[in-house]
This record gives C-alpha cells, sequence and structure tokens, in this order.
C-alpha cells in the first residue's frame, strides 16, 4: 500500500513557446530538446533562465526517432531515418548555432577534419558525427559520469568512449571510439542504460544488468569467452534460433499450434549467471594492454508474466523506463566525477504499467522499493529525492530510499545508539498527485520536470462549444458596456435585457471565429515545471505532520522520516550548496533528528530505542531533551519508554553534562517512577553531582524499603552521606557487607569510585575516603574493575595518580599505584599485562632503590607477602642472603624494595634482558648493587662472569652460589 498525502512539491509551472508541435522532448544538463513533431528540427532552451529563453534551433540530417543528451561532453545523439535506413548520429558544439548562419561541419567517427577548415584561428561550429554500425541501432544510452556512449543493436550491443581530441593548442574536439561489443545470443533489447561499467537491457518482460570489471587474473572464465579478433561474428555463433530450426527443433516463438507465458522469475547476485542469456565480449579499443582486460559480471535478471488481475491486456503488459541511477557520497562526490571514480551506490529502476520496482546494485543486490500505482503509468523517472509518474491525466511524486541507502555505506555508525537513518524498506508514499490533461512525455533535469501534454480532440461540435461560450460572454459584456456609456442601464428595462439574452451576436461572431487560427487551438502544450527547495518541501512535511502528532500514528513518523530523507539527500550532494545553504541544511537535518527523537521516545513499542540515537544526531543537550519531553509529558499522560531508554542511557555515559539540580531531581523523580531499580547507577552519575543528597537519599530508602536492598544500593547511600558529611550513617552503611561483597558493588557500579573515561578520569568522594581509611578495600574493588573489562590499565594508572597527587610522593609512582600494581600482577592471567606490570615494578624498585630516599608509606604486601601469593616472585637464593642479609645497612622501606627486585630475579617470568638499560643507573660499588647485577649475569648465562665478580667482591659466597646455580651440565665450570 502506497501512502497519498497532499504535499507541494512542484513550485511553479510555465509553457515553453515551442514553435511547432514537439515530437520527442529530453533535457540535460541545464538545457530543453524539442524535435518537432516532422522530426527534422530541434530546438534547445535553456532551463536555467526565466521562461526558459530559446538558446538555438537546428535542422537535423534525418527524420530522428531518438534523442538523448550527455552532460559530460555537452553532446546529443540521436537514431534518425533517412531514405528507410537508420542512422546513429552526435551532435557537438550544438550551442554555436546561437549564431545565424554558423557553419555545420559533417564526419565519420574518429575521421578528424585537418584540412583547411582547422587552419588559422579556430572556427566555432557544431559538428555532426557519423557512427557507422554493422546493425542498425534500437536504443542507446550516455552514462552520466564518463559521458561514454551505449548503443544497443538487435544482435549485440556497442560501447563507444567518449574522447577529447586535441588538434592544436588552441583547438580540441569531441570524438568518439568503439572499444567494446557485446554480442547478445537470443535476445533482442528493446531499451538500455549505462552508467559506471553497470549495463541494464530491457525486452517487453525481461530486465538484465550486468557490470564490465576488470578480469580477474585467476579466474579460468576467461578462456571460455575468447575476444573475438574480428568486427563479424559468424552466423552460426548468433543464430541459434537458425540452427534450431535447421535441426527441426523450432523454439518457442516460431511454434504455431499454442504459447507459453513465461514464469515470474528473479535472480540476484551470481544467481544471475544461470538466466540463459549469453553475452560475448568483443574488444575492439585501440589500447592493446586493455584487451582481454574486461568481462561480465551477471548482477540482476527479473523476468515477468503478464497479470490480467492488473487491469491490463496482455499487449499493454510490457516493461518501460529503464533507468540506471548512480549517488555518490558528499566526501567523495566532486573527486569522483572528476577522476570517473565509482559512485558509493548505484540503483536500477523499471517499471510495468501498474507497478515499479528499485533494485540497489552495489554490494548487495536487493529490491528496495515496489510502487503501486492507482492507474496505468506511461513513463516514470528517478532522481535522488523523487520517482516522477505519468498517468494519462496526472504527474505523480513518489519517494525513494536512495539515500536511506547511501548513508548506510558512507556512515558505518548507521543503525547504532550513534546515529539512525529511516530503514531502507519503509513503504514510500506519494507526495502529490498533481492533474493535467493528456499527459505524453516526461523527463526531469536537476529541479526542473519537462511535461508534453497533448489533449485528445474531439468531435467539432464539443471544440467549439467552449469557444462560442467565450465569445458570448465576451459579447455580451462588450454590449452592456455600450448601453452603460450612453445612459442606459439594462437592468431597468426589460426590452433591453430580451435583447442581451438573445445570441444572434453570437452565432455569428462564432462561425467567424471558427475559421481563424488561433494560439490556444494546438491541442498541445509543453510544461516546465519547477521543484521547491528542499528547506520549503521539509517545512511542509513538518507541519502536514502535526495533523497526526497527537495520536502519533504510523502517518506522523513516516512523514518526519521523508522530511529527513530530503535532507539526507540534499546532504550527500553538498557540492551544489554554499556555505549558508548548507548551514541552513544542516540546521534542519538536526530538527529533523529531535522531531523524529520525540515520537520515537513515545514510543513504547520496539522502535522506541530509536529515540538515542535520533537525539544525538539532533544536537540537543540533555538537559534539553528533557525539557521537551517533561511538555510532551503532560500531553501524553507520562513518559514513554523511549524516552526513559534514552535518558537511561544517557546518563550512564561519561560525556554527558552536568545537570542542574533541579533538571537532577526531576530525573530522580522520573526514575523512582518509572525504573526504581535504576536508581543507585542514576544517583551515581557524574551528570548528577548537583542533585539534592536528601531527595537522594529519600528515593534509595523508598526502594530499600520496597524490599529491594543491594550492596551497590548501601555503597551509593554512603557516598550520598560522604556528600551530606554525615560519618555515622556512612559506617552503618559499609558495615551491612564485607570486604569482598563490597568489590562486587562496585563491579556493578564503577561510577561509585571513578568518573569519566580516557584521559580524565576523576575519583569520587568515596574513592577519596577509602584512599584515607581502606586502602586495601580501593586497591582490591580497582583491580576487579580492571578484570571485568570495566577500567584499562592506563585509566587506573591515572586514576591514582590523580587520588594520590596531593600526597608527599610527587618525584616517584605513588606507592598506592605501586600497590595496585602488585595486586593486579598477582592476580591478571593476561601474558602482555603481566610483562607490562613487571617492567613497571622492576623500573619502581631500581629507582628507590638507587635514590634512597622513602616517604615512609608502607606497601599493602611485603616482599615476603607476594613470594607466598604470587608466582611470578621467586624465594631468594641462598647466595643473595649471603650478599644482602636482613640486617644490611639501608632501612627496612629499602630492604622491602631490594627483596621484591631480588625476588623478582629469582622467579620465572622476568625477562631480564628487557631491564637491561634500567640496571646502568644502579652501581655495582655495594653490595646491593652488586646482588642485582649478578643475579641478571646468571639468567643471562654468564655463570663465569658472575664468579668472577663474587670472588673479588664476596668470596664467602662463592660456596652457595655454586651449589646452586653449577649443576648438571654446568659442573665444567
Amino acid at each position: 500500500m502506497v501512502h497519498v498525502y497532499n504535499c507541494h512539491p512542484f513550485a511553479s509551472q510555465h509553457i515553453v513557446a515551442a514553435e511547432q508541435e514537439p515530437g520527442l522532448v529530453c533535457c540535460s544538463g541545464g538545457a530543453l530538446f524539442v524535435v518537432s513533431a516532422g522530426g527534422c528540427k530541434i530546438e534547445a532552451y535553456n532551463l536555467q533562465q526565466e521562461g526558459c529563453p530559446l538558446i538555438c534551433r537546428f535542422s537535423s540530417m534525418g527524420s530522428v526517432l531518438s534523442i538523448r543528451h550527455s552532460a559530460v561532453g555537452d553532446y546529443l545523439v540521436t537514431i534518425e531515418e533517412k531514405n528507410k535506413a537508420t542512422y546513429l548520429r552526435a551532435y557537438t558544439n550544438w550551442r554555436y548555432q546561437a549564431a545565424e548562419k554558423t557553419r555545420v561541419g559533417v564526419r565519420l567517427l574518429g575521421h578528424l577534419l585537418r584540412g583547411s577548415s582547422f587552419r588559422g584561428t579556430p572556427k566555432e561550429q557544431m559538428e555532426i558525427i557519423e557512427i557507422p554500425l554493422f546493425e542498425p541501432p534500437l536504443c542507446m544510452a550516455c552514462c552520466s559520469i564518463t559521458g561514454d556512449l551505449l548503443v544497443g543493436c538487435a544482435k549485440s550491443l556497442v560501447v563507444f568512449s567518449l574522447k577529447r581530441q586535441t588538434l592544436s593548442e588552441q583547438l580540441s574536439v569531441l570524438d568518439f571510439e568503439r572499444v567494446l561489443i557485446l554480442h547478445i545470443q537470443g535476445w533482442s533489447p528493446s531499451q538500455v542504460a549505462f552508467c559506471a561499467g553497470y549495463v541494464a537491457l530491457q525486452t517487453d518482460l525481461e530486465i538484465l544488468v550486468v557490470k564490465l570489471t576488470p578480469r580477474q587474473k585467476s579466474s579460468q572464465a576467461a578462456d571460455e569467452h575468447a575476444l573475438l579478433p574480428e568486427d563479424i561474428m559468424t552466423e552460426t555463433s548468433l543464430d541459434e534460433d537458425a540452427e534450431m530450426t535447421k535441426d527441426g527443433l523450432s523454439p518457442l516463438h516460431e511454434q504455431e499450434d499454442f504459447f507459453l507465458f513465461p514464469k515470474h522469475q528473479e535472480m540476484l547476485g551470481n544467481d544471475a549467471q544461470e538466466c540463459g542469456i549469453s553475452l560475448v565480449l568483443e574488444w575492439t579499443g585501440m589500447e592493446a594492454d586493455s584487451r582481454g582486460d574486461m568481462s561480465v559480471v551477471y548482477v540482476l535478471f527479473r523476468r515477468f508474466a503478464p497479470d490480467f488481475f492488473q487491469g491490463c491486456s496482455v499487449e499493454e503488459t510490457h516493461l518501460h523506463s529503464l533507468q540506471l541511477r548512480p549517488m555518490f557520497s558528499g566526501k567523495q562526490e566532486e573527486a569522483s566525477i572528476s577522476k570517473r571514480g565509482e559512485p558509493t551506490c548505484m540503483f536500477v529502476f523499471f517499471s510495468l504499467p501498474n507497478t515499479g520496482y528499485m533494485y540497489s546494485l552495489k554490494n548487495t543486490v536487493e529490491l528496495m522499493s515496489t510502487y503501486q500505482y492507482p492507474e496505468k503509468a506511461h513513463q516514470a523517472v528517478l532522481s535522488d529525492q523523487f520517482l516522477y509518474v505519468i498517468t494519462r491525466n496526472a504527474l505523480q511524486c513518489f519517494t525513494v530510499r536512495c539515500s536511506a541507502v547511501a548513508a548506510r555505506v558512507d556512515d558505518p555508525y548507521i543503525d547504532t545508539t550513534m546515529k539512525a537513518c529511516p530503514p531502507i524498506t519503509m513503504e514510500v508514499c506519494a507526495l502529490r498527485i498533481q492533474l493535467f490533461i493528456g499527459l505524453k512525455i516526461l523527463c526531469q533535469d536537476g529541479n526542473h520536470i519537462v511535461l508534453l501534454t497533448a489533449a485528445d480532440v474531439d468531435s467539432k461540435e464539443d471544440t467549439e462549444r467552449p469557444a462560442r461560450k467565450n465569445t458570448e460572454s465576451r459579447e455580451h459584456r462588450a454590449l452592456t458596456g455600450i448601453l452603460v456609456a450612453v445612459g442606459l442601464e439594462p437592468s431597468s428595462t426589460p426590452t433591453l435585457e430580451s435583447l442581451l439574452s438573445r445570441s444572434f451576436l453570437s452565432r455569428k461572431t462564432s462561425v467567424c471565429k471558427a475559421t481563424e487560427p488561433a494560439d490556444s487551438g494546438h491541442g498541445w502544450n509543453l510544461y516546465v515545471i519547477s521543484s521547491v527547495s528542499t528547506l520549503q518541501l521539509y517545512r511542509e512535511i513538518v507541519e502536514y505532520s502535526k495533523r497526526y502528532e497527537q495520536s502519533l500514528s504510523h502517518s506522523c513518523i513516516h512523514l518526519l522520516s521523508e522530511g529527513h530523507l530530503l535532507l539526507r539527500t540534499a546532504l550527500l550532494s553538498l557540492h551544489d550548496c554554499d556555505s549558508a545553504e548548507r548551514a541552513q541544511l544542516q540546521e534542519a537535518f538536526q530538527e529533523s533528528c529531535a522531531h523524529l527523537g520525540d515520537c520515537f521516545s513515545r514510543f513504547d513499542k520496539k522502535d522506541c530505542h530509536l529515540a538515542l540515537p535520533y537525539y544525538k544526531m539532533s544536537g540537543l543537550s540533555v538537559t534539553d531533551v528533557i525539557k521537551r519531553n517533561m511538555s510532551m509529558s503532560g500531553i501524553s499522560n507520562g513518559y514513554g519508554k523511549g524516552f526513559i531508554f534514552f535518558l537511561k542511557h544517557s546518563i550512564y555515559e561519561e560525556t554527558m553534562e552536568e545537570l542542574s539540580k533541579d533538571v537532577a531531581d526531576k530525573v530522580l523523580d522520573i526514575f523512582s517512577v518509572a525504573e526504581p531499580a535504576q536508581l543507585p547507577h542514576v544517583v551515581s552519575s557524574p551528570s548528577m553531582l548537583n542533585a539534592d543528597p536528601d531527595s537522594a537519599m529519600t528515593h534509595l530508602k523508598q526502594l530499600e524499603d520496597s524490599g529491594a536492598p543491594s550492596i551497590t544500593l548501601s555503597l551509593c547511600t554512603a557516598s550520598l552521606a560522604l556528600r551530606k558529611g554525615d560519618l555515622n550513617s556512612y559506617r552503618q552503611q559499609m558495615d551491612r557487607h564485607a570486604e569482598m561483597l563490597q568489590v562486587y558493588g562496585f563491579i556493578e557500579e564503577p561510577k561509585l569510585l571513578l568518573h569519566g573515561r580516557g584521559k580524565a578520569v576523576l575519583p569520587t568522594i568515596l574513592a577519596q575516603h577509602l584512599r584515607d581509611t581502606q586502602e586495601g578495600l580501593l586497591v582490591a574493588a580497582v583491580v576487579a574493575l580492571h578484570e571485568n573489562s570495566k577500567i584499562r590499565l592506563e585509566e587506573a594508572d591515572l586514576f591514582f595518580q590523580e587520588l594520590c597527587k596531593d600526597g608527599v610522593e610527587v618525584d616517584s609512582s605513588p606507592q598506592l599505584l605501586v600497590d595496585f600494581w602488585e595486586a593486579l600482577l598477582v592476580a591478571s592471567s593476561h601474558e602482555s599485562i603481566i610483562q607490562e606490570l613487571l617492567f613497571r615494578l622492576t623500573s619502581v624498585y631500581i629507582d628507590r632503590i638507587t635514590r634512597r630516599d622513602h616517604s615512609g608509606i608502607r606497601a599493602l604486601k611485603t616482599a615476603e607477602d607476594l613470594i607466598n601469593s604470587c608466582s611470578h616472585y621467586g624465594m631468594l637464593y641462598p647466595w643473595v642472603s649471603i650478599l644482602t642479609p636482613v640486617q644490611f645497612n639501608i632501612n627496612h622501606d629499602h630492604q622491602e624494595d631490594l627483596h621484591k627486585l631480588q625476588s623478582l630475579l629469582c622467579g620465572p617470568t622476568l625477562e631480564v634482558s628487557s631491564i637491561l638499560p634500567l640496571l646502568e643507573q644502579l652501581s655495582e660499588s655495594d653490595n646491593t648493587g652488586l646482588s642485582v647485577h649478578v643475579l641478571c649475569a646468571t639468567k643471562l648465562g654468564q655463570h663465569e662472569r658472575s664468579i668472577v665478580r663474587l670472588l673479588d667482591r664476596c668470596p664467602q659466597a662463592i660456596i652457595s652460589y655454586a651449589n646452586n646455580e653449577l649443576q648438571n651440565d654446568k659442573l665444567s665450570i
């Protein structure tokens, strides 16, 4: 079902003053081309200027059967007939015909005029290029990106590459080169489309889309269809039907006894190779390097069977309006056009009399939209924003989903909690159905739609009746005016009224009028309709949607989504906009996101989660969103699930702004009703720091009384008590659970300890209090957060540094941070983390031993504790204890650091080679440094060097060293 609305996408219309009745019409590149009904005269009009003034007119060499214009190269190409022969011609430099008596040159394809006509100063003249073909041309198409030309014939497709040939420094001319022939076996196209390597072919009931791509070097299919060296293929390779007839096997369409209708069939992607239509490539270009490098990739095949129930006869059921439509993203538009790059998306459209189909071809081939027309369609034209369809008496404007596809290709964050876009499968709608009489031809260029109307001529009496009525009215007014001018009032005299009521004068005049030519009597009109700006149409759609706002019906969401896609399409083509218009479009886009967020925030359905990404895209602050929904809650009697979903996720994010006291208190009230179980998490959010602690504790008390006590609830209440300065309440809440259970509470809500992520990690007031009173619980909690992926190692470092920045440890790593590293080394099982921690701890131990100054802060774990609890710390070797006994002449803190370092070197995990640069600052002048250097040398296998050192400095340790280190294969030492 297609929704029909009554918007106004058309701004104005005017009539083009064509001299003769148009037979063919096309427009492109800001120009309108009108071929007279006789087919030999072409007029060009400027669509960009008011009133569409005439640019030029010129004669064709034959009767024009078909005409196309390419904006790239600004050339016309026609299929013409003369003397019962069909020709293909291209008209270049046609704008020079604006001047009277301008010269016209005629030449063959590839034969440049280098004679006297081009000597001296360049001549301004139109050129007609004859393009020879082996078969009569049936149809043609121009690539909108490259300007290349595709010509469809009965048994082949021919590709011509557009080239610009330089004749001199001052002169260059357009020319074409035949580069490729695609031989089609058993299939004759009635219409073709060509764009960016995609080729679409159409017969009465079949559609085939292929793509010409560089051949894969590893592909074996290259040898199966060898490119033919000659231009002409043998009859046996093309006329399969003839061969079948010779063998007595007539094809289906030649069997006279019965006729089989083909069944409906759709093949997408690689499956389209099984369609039974064979395409054989023949390279004819001049570049030898490119010969054989192209292959055909099947993209789409669709076959239809006549549908009698749609109100069309078998004869009327045929395809029409084949189109390929590229779309570029805003990031690549200009670069792609200038460098002939690949478009972001490619779409194909084709239509039956009652139904239109649009497919997306790039990446995944899929049916995007199906258009059900209210009556039989004659022609359809696809643009980036709309699909225009003409029936006998109406111009219909349908929406499309091109920008929805392009947005998802261009932005990977679409369809996440960050960004959203209306779905590709959303139902299309008709924004407008504009009535006309006798519509015949439709074409579109930019913001202009061109319509040719030709009213069917009725009987002579029916034709004369309106003219007679107009004449009678005009004569009546004239005679009344004369009587009033001479002082006679017709209404005061019955005789005068009777005279005026007679029609003998009018009858006489009407007879004479019928013999005179009149401008309005030609029965046809050529209209140019201008589209309204995207912003104006968007504003109207928003106003239109307000009719359905209270009921929040599907139509409200649908209209706002259509307006959103219109703005997306405009933003994808920003190269056409100046900075002011770009800013207006961006502002309107954010406004549309806010409108969609408002709608989804009131939803209680499955799509309510879309309120979050749309509000994020709107640029509104959380405070603004809350106020918008507060104003709507009075109308809708409560808050929708979409708003609660948005609010919950926004408050949990670290980047959210701080809410004011009033707004924060309102948030507490909202959650106490909507989702009271989330209150501990809401209260812990950094955005709620301005909330009234008394009010927050009241809500938490109500939650606890409702039978939902939890560790997190107790910790949150304790944090609020600290904010109020109530230490007694704080102790009561903390004493309710053991420290190990409290660690689980911090895992459930990390924001009780820290706020922010990345480089902006700040400790909470609860973390500061734990630093002074329960540092063991604090360290254990942060280790648990790291092991549960709630915090990264770098963030934990920043947390402890910020927590201890006001302490006495200024120039060294805070002891609490070192305690965290030691505890994490005990708990972690990730090898990369373990090696990083070992390096950090070794660096700290060596630094402290070297500087021999200490803040006096005791570590949470001694060396013996670590040896007993962590496998990375090993028991000290006996000879190490001889070198540095317990009663060694250093203070206790440095003794602990030394023993921890020695224990790491005695352990199995530390890679000694990674810490060798650190040993340079540790001198061997005393036994402290000597013990570390000998341990490192021993682990590196330098036993002889270690023995020499011990003999020189501490001979009494030699025997113990030999007993411990020189065993098995080292006995020889």
